[in-house]
């Protein structure tokens, strides 16, 4: 027995090293070492699912060039350039901005694209079910979440009709948000000859332990013409038919134009990852949209990127903000830096607001929302809690011509721990519309203050802080 735990304890020891060499903050080191050796038993097993950051093994086409080195993406870039799809900035500062953008996203900033807002969950998926239902070529299908129930079974149907009629069909989905996902379900798309996967992260030797990382994007392509992306799984409980969180509120958007070919890349990438396998010939041929010349950049982020894109990403749009910045996420546990740059806006006199829910879907993140309400009163940065129903989107607006929508919450599982991806759009007319339908969920909430959490009892509050200590992995 006593060689049993001298064992356990240099093998909490030799952890320990490994935790110093990689983690991210000293404050997260000095949390790891202490653990690892004082009860290494339990902490060892906990080091190798939670405490790694970085994925190992995921090739991200983009960053390696596969595809710029290619004749198809070539041609793309060839055509970009030669029909004025790319953007120049009109200033210095527009042109550091453009390449800080592009230098996150390793990929191009375009011009010539719409973008349509869809509000909650019938407007979304009544675009989507149009738009396959006119699909010509091919379909590709990302949820982090495909459950087989009523809106599961309409998708499964829809897609079967188009493979019985030659449409190329590939379904991809999160292993851990889709795991009630049937087998049954998955063999009547795979019969019908629709190619399905998991998007396993514990694939590969050095991701074995790996299971605290998720791909949460949602992402629907079709004939590489039409994309949608936003915070809709496929679930009864996104068309507000949850009898305990409804009205359910989100938001997605529909794209049209160049920027399209970016969210196909993200899939691409995905794919190859899952699978291993290549994707049959994709349209890759940027095309302008019918209407509307919205600048607009798809941005995938994740654990495989060198450096923390989201994060940067959400800093600059914080610190770039000089009228009003207004985060809506239904999991909203910022680190530091994050909280430090809404306060820096606060103090400059920007409109700071941040909107979250009032019914909560997850208890560890509902008692830390409380923690933040002294330091964000104190520097002027408002808190809402939106009260018809559970708020799930992820969309943010700064200023009066970037409005954002997409996968990634503000917390540190999106910005370190899951493949996400955001839609940036510099237009004025489509903030505007987002402007609209936010001012209309403030309507519907009512701010909080430090009060909400003072007020409480000491067995709350102090739930509260030890929820605050586990918003690493929360």
């Amino acid at each position: 027995m006593l060689t049993l735990i001298f064992i356990i304890h240099i093998l909490g020891a030799l952890t320990s090293i490994h935790a110093v060499m990689t983690a991210r903050t000293a404050q997260g080191a000095t949390a790891w070492v202490i653990s690892l050796n004082t009860f290494p038993l339990v902490a060892v097993p906990a080091y190798c699912v939670f405490g790694q950051t970085k994925f190992a093994g995921y090739d991200l086409i983009r960053h390696t060039r596969m595809l710029a080195d290619s004749s198809d993406m070539k041609k793309t870039l060839k055509i970009l350039d030669e029909n004025d799809m790319l953007i120049q900035g009109a200033n210095d500062l527009e042109n550091r901005q453009i390449r800080l953008h592009e230098n996150l996203a390793l990929l191009p900033l375009t011009r010539h694209n719409d973008v349509k807002l869809l509000i909650d969950g019938e407007a979304t998926f009544n675009a989507i079910f149009d738009s396959i239902r006119c699909a010509k070529k091919y379909i590709l299908i990302e949820f982090y979440i495909i459950r087989a129930d009523g809106l599961g079974n309409r998708l499964k149907d829809a897609l079967i009709a188009k493979a019985t009629e030659g449409v190329d069909v590939f379904v991809l989905y999160d292993d851990v948000g889709s795991i009630n996902l049937s087998r049954s379900y998955l063999d009547e798309l795979e019969a019908a000859g629709i190619k399905t996967s998991g998007f396993t992260t514990t694939r590969g030797l050095g991701n074995r332990f790996r299971l605290n990382f998720r791909n949460h994007r949602k992402i629907v392509i079709v004939d590489g013409e039409e994309a949608f992306i936003g915070g809709h799984n496929v679930g009864d409980e996104y068309l507000g038919k949850d009898p305990k969180l409804s009205p359910w509120r989100d938001t997605h958007v529909q794209l049209r134009g160049p920027v399209v070919l970016e969210a196909q890349l993200t899939f691409v990438e995905d794919w190859h990852w899952a699978t291993q396998v290549p994707l049959p010939t994709l349209n890759w041929t940027p095309g302008k949209a019918p209407h509307g010349d919205s600048i607009a950049l798809c941005l995938p982020t994740g654990p495989a990127d060198q450096l923390e894109s989201a994060t940067l990403f959400f800093l600059n749009a914080i610190n770039s903000a000089t009228q009003r910045i207004w985060i809506v996420s239904p999991y909203f546990v910022p680190d530091e830096q994050l909280m430090s740059a809404l306060q820096l806006a606060a103090l400059r006199g920007v409109d700071v607001r941040i909107l979250i829910p009032e019914k909560p879907d997850q208890i560890l993140v509902y008692l830390s929302s409380f923690s933040y309400l002294e330091e964000t009163e104190k520097a002027g940065v408002k808190i809402y809690r939106y009260q018809p129903g559970f708020l799930h989107q992820k969309v943010m607006l700064v200023d009066h011509q970037t409005a954002t929508v997409g996968t990634a919450n503000f917390d540190n599982r999106s910005m370190r721990l899951n493949f996400e991806v955001t839609v940036m759009v510099v237009d004025k007319e489509f903030a505007a519309e987002v402007e609209k339908m936010l001012t209309a969920d403030f309507s519907s909430s009512r701010q909080i203050s430090a009060d909400d959490f003072n007020n409480k009892s000491f067995p709350f509050r102090l739930a509260v802080r030890a929820a605050r200590l586990l918003s690493p992995v929360q």
